[in-house]
């Protein structure tokens, strides 16, 4: 089994919406990828409510049953469509990838 896990902390503003409204769209983007992509076996997003400092905005948490599954996902169609929305709204990411 492997986790992909992706912290995102995002800007004040992007595409013309406040933080708080991409945080919504990001959020919605990912939770309608299980759906249309059958290798993801779990999908978990998670918004942050301390707001501190040291705190990213939005999480993503996906499960798969093997490393080939994790980069058919990277690739497949669905998921790139959704890449280029984030990455305008994101300020730093971090990525963890492993296997249990």
């Amino acid at each position: 089994m492997v986790k992909h896990v992706v912290m995102w902390k995002l800007k004040e503003q992007a595409h013309g919406n406040s933080k708080e409204k991409n945080v919504i769209e990001i959020k919605k983007r990912l939770e309608a990828l299980p759906a249309k992509i059958v290798v993801i076996r779990r999908l978990e997003v998670g918004v942050d409510f301390l707001k501190s400092d040291m705190s990213a905005d939005v999480i993503v948490t996906v499960e798969f049953g093997s490393k080939t599954d994790l980069e058919s996902y990277r690739v497949h169609p669905d998921h790139q469509s959704i890449i280029p929305f984030i990455n305008e709204a994101v300020s730093e990411r971090r990525v963890v990838d492993y296997e249990y």
